[in-house]
C-alpha cells in the first residue's frame, strides 16, 4: 500500500510573526547609554533653580489662580 503524501501546510503569520520577535527580543540586553556628566550637572542646575526662579516671576495675583486652578482640578478628578 503506498504512503500517503503529507499536505504541506502554510503557517500561520501571527505564529511566525511572534516567533520573529521572540528570536530578536531574547538573550539580548538593552545597551546601556553612557550619559555625559556635564550635561547631567547642567540639566540638574537648571531643574534646581527653575522651580524657584519661576515663583519669583509670578505676582501674586498670578499664584493664586494657578493655586486655586490646580486645587480645582485635583479635587475633581476624585
Amino acid at each position: 500500500m503506498p504512503k500517503r503524501s503529507r499536505t504541506v501546510r502554510e503557517p500561520d503569520v501571527n505564529v511566525l510573526a511572534a516567533g520573529i520577535l521572540k528570536a530578536m527580543t531574547e538573550g539580548r540586553p538593552k545597551p546601556e547609554r553612557a550619559k555625559n556628566p556635564a550635561a547631567v550637572a547642567l540639566g540638574r542646575l537648571g531643574g534646581l533653580k527653575g522651580g524657584k526662579a519661576r515663583s519669583e516671576k509670578l505676582s501674586k495675583k498670578r499664584k493664586s489662580e494657578i493655586a486655586k486652578f490646580a486645587a480645582k482640578v485635583r479635587w475633581s478628578a476624585q
